[in-house]
């Protein structure tokens, strides 16, 4: 019992079987820090063993690889090959090279030009041409995967000099790719891992456990001088209670034990003296109060964490001009050409900086998607080194859309993501489209990040972060179809131009009830049919065709990473954005009246009228995917879209741009009402319209001619804009009653772009023939031909 003064209290008035329950929590409290802390130290092992045997395979391949190049080259050396090459005999050459070379098939010196090179394909094979122009590129012997009919082959390709240095052509062979797979087929990856050979999507030779093969480029790594590279996977790693590391759970798991024998003997050791106040002063220590007070201070304590790094990268000296291009970090994303301004190095830089951005932020975890680009495995992997090196949680979730990524970041709650992709330029494109606290980078956000780098202001954190995989395809399409169904089934014809929404697209579409038939569904990086980009009409001219084969409802277009939707009638009628935006404008504000709708600069003059009519609030803002989104967060607008095809639904939907969800939205419309959707999607407002046009601008200053254009134009405008509205929120816009022209500067490539659009073709010429004088005058050396 309690002694009568207050606060005084007996430890040994406590029963012994309350000890005992005591001590029993502690031991199992100890058994499971114990055992987690010899899962993660097995894990860990597993992850270091398995990187250092891929680090092995990828040296052993970079060699093999050396060894068929130097053969190469040595056969071009030889006296044969040369004196042929010296009398321009190519077919001789070419002989002289085959001679002699046990295993080799196609062995052959083409023009430099390549124009043999590019009439055989589709038969001679995208591999070996790309080989061929990365030799023409480089200068040098290049080596890589090959198909030889159903099975692989090695292939390498090399510069043909003669004795004078004159360049004759591009001399290439297929080789066997046992000295390749060699390497491989002698390593055991650790029990219950994974480890392989690629070339981009092509498994050349794998190893382990193929379940994890979904996810091994996470831990990809390039072969020197190739484009193979060799990937890992290991199981989910598990994870510690509380996020303490092997060593911080064993330190708690053995301080739980010694608490445990104490609470077993402590009542033998006289506990029953020792007395707790909370008033009237302090006892004097006990016997067995002190052996307590010793032997818990004699327990291991958890060291003490080690020092925040600066954000100063003192590992590595701060990128070189050549290392780093400023050029690629653009207005709306960081975009370049991979093997010439874009690498896994540089990723790896970017990923850094965008990990140093959410430190200072507080943010931990980010969500890393990728589209089907060849390069893709590689700058992603590199990307995601870079972000666990600045300690920041990664969620790998492979090969999906630009979307799936922007929807992991709200699903997954990290706020966080980034989409490798070149949207819908040409396959050795490649760049990153970045999320950040919820909010996509521009502008100078993008910069920042460049000088980061530039300055070596990159945080580094202790130890690499946690990397887990996942698979958000299937709670993508759930969370869409849960929302939306169509009132009756329509048939659509779906060209993913071999883009990464092919594989998704149609999943999706089905589950809310149309009947999809598949155009170029099959994910391709190098885009053999055509660019994936939808605001292009001659890029939907097989779609139309598809769709009068089929005698299908309508066409959908995706651009290469999904985040673009363009649509074709029954009829072969390309319904250009900014029209089918009036469509999803009058269906939001039907149920939300007096809501905002934001438009850029490139669309219809018609909209403004068509949003009020509606009873909505119109806006016009600046082109450019982030900065849309920018101004949607700003005015809390309902519903956003941009000419180029990138529809923003904040309604019923994150507020992000989203080609799938948008096709979802539009077919859900279109099913609702009893017209024909072609007679539905030309009834929509219209006038004269010109497609974008482009301008080159030799000096590769597109703004410098825009600031001049807007400045005159001030100056002449009761001659040449009399009675037009201007509006230069990006480049100069100017609005007649009867249509209107904009000029405003490319913030991806040197050109002008410009659009017209009037009530007829009279008006529209006028329109444009104001615009062209304009420009000539402050741009002599341009030659606009609209």
């Amino acid at each position: 019992m309690a002694n009568s003064r207050t606060g005084d209290f007996r430890l040994g008035a406590l029963p012994a079987r309350l000890w005992q329950a005591l001590a029993a929590l502690l031991g199992v409290l100890a058994l499971w820090l114990g055992w987690s802390a010899y899962s993660q130290w097995r894990d860990e092992g597993t992850l270091r063993a398995l990187e250092g045997l891929r680090d092995h395979v990828v040296a052993s391949a970079g060699q093999a690889l050396a060894a068929q190049r130097k053969q190469l080259e040595q056969r071009l050396a030889s006296p044969p090959v040369q004196a042929a090459l010296a009398s321009g005999n190519l077919v001789d050459a070419s002989s002289a090279l085959a001679q002699g070379w046990n295993g080799a098939k196609q062995v052959e010196i083409v023009p430099f030009d390549l124009e043999a090179a590019y009439a055989g394909l589709p038969k001679s094979g995208y591999a070996r041409l790309a080989l061929l122009e990365g030799a023409m590129q480089a200068n040098a012997a290049v080596a890589g995967s090959v198909r030889d009919g159903a099975a692989n082959a090695l292939g390498v390709a090399a510069p043909a000099y003669d004795a004078d240095k004159r360049l004759h052509g591009i001399a290439f062979a297929m080789l066997p790719q046992s000295p390749l797979t060699a390497v491989l087929q002698g390593a055991e990856p650790p029990s219950g891992t994974y480890l392989a050979l690629r070339h981009g999507t092509a498994v050349l030779l794998e190893k382990g456990d193929t379940a994890l093969a979904e996810h091994s480029d996470s831990l990809a790594r390039a072969v020197p001088g190739s484009p193979l590279r060799v990937v890992a996977a290991v199981p989910d790693a598990a994870s510690g209670p509380l996020g303490l590391g092997w060593q911080g759970c064993a330190v708690a798991a053995l301080l739980c034990v010694v608490l445990a024998v104490l609470a077993l003997v402590g009542p033998r050791l006289g506990f029953s003296k020792f007395r707790m106040r909370g008033k009237g002063g302090e006892s004097p220590a006990t016997e067995a109060e002190l052996t307590l007070q010793q032997a818990v201070q004699r327990a291991p304590v958890p060291p003490p964490p080690p020092p925040v790094p600066v954000h100063e990268n003192t590992s590595a000296s701060p990128p070189s001009s050549d290392e780093l291009d400023p050029g690629i970090f653009r207005a709306y994303d960081i975009r370049g050409v991979v093997g010439q301004n874009l690498d896994v190095r540089v990723a790896e830089q970017i990923g850094q900086a965008i990990g140093t951005v959410m430190q200072e932020q507080g943010l931990n975890d980010i969500v890393v998607g990728r589209d089907g680009r060849l390069s893709g495995p590689d700058l992603a992997a590199g990307l995601i080194e870079g972000l666990r090196k600045a300690g920041r949680n990664v969620v790998d979730i492979g090969m999906v859309p630009t979307p799936v990524a922007y929807f992991g970041a709200y699903q997954l709650r990290t706020g966080c993501c980034v989409s490798v992709t070149g949207s819908h330029n040409p396959p050795d494109y490649n760049g990153f489209k970045i999320v950040i606290g919820a909010q996509t980078l521009s502008g100078d956000a993008i910069t920042d990040l460049y000088r980061r780098i530039r300055d070596g202001r990159l945080f580094e954190a202790p130890a690499h972060a946690s990397l887990q995989q996942r698979d958000l395809a299937p709670d993508y399409i759930q969370r869409i179809a849960g929302d939306i169904h169509l009132a009756r089934p329509l048939k659509v014809v779906v060209d993913a131009g071999n883009g990464v929404a092919g594989e998704i697209a149609p999943k999706l579409l089905e589950a809310i009830g149309a009947e999809v038939i598949p155009l170029y569904c099959d994910i391709d990086g190098t885009f053999p049919n055509h660019h994936p980009d939808p605001s292009e009409p001659h890029n939907l001219e097989d779609l139309v065709k598809s769709v009068a084969q089929f005698d299908a409802d309508l066409g959908l277009a995706f651009d290469g990473d999904g985040d673009r939707l363009g649509v074709v009638t029954k009829d072969g009628h390309n319904i250009f954005p900014d029209r089918l935006l009036m469509l999803f404008a009058a269906d939001v504000l039907d149920r939300n009246m007096g809501a905002q709708v934001i438009y850029d600069v490139k669309c219809t003059g018609k909209l403004h009228g068509w949003i009020v009519q509606h009873g909505g609030e119109p806006l016009m803002w600046q082109t450019g995917h982030s900065l849309i989104k920018a101004k949607m967060r700003e005015t809390g607008a309902a519903l956003a879209g941009e000419m180029s095809g990138h529809f923003f639904f904040q309604e019923r939907w994150y507020g992000f741009d989203d080609g799938l969800y948008s096709a979802a939205r539009l077919l859900e419309i279109l099913a609702a009402r009893p017209d024909v959707p072609s007679e539905v999607l030309d009834a929509l407002p219209s006038g004269v319209a010109t497609p974008e046009i482009k301008v080159d601008v030799p000096s590769g200053d597109p703004h410098a001619v825009v600031a001049r254009f807007i400045q005159r134009a001030h100056l002449v405008r009761a001659v040449r804009f009399e009675g037009a509205e201007l509006s230069t929120i990006d480049g100069l816009r100017a609005d007649w009653p009867d249509g209107w022209g904009l000029m405003r500067a490319s913030n991806t490539t040197p050109v002008l772009v410009l659009r017209f659009e009037a009530d007829n073709r009279e008006a529209l010429g006028r329109i444009q023939g104001a615009f062209r004088d304009h420009l000539r005058e402050v741009a002599a050396d341009l030659k606009p031909t609209f």
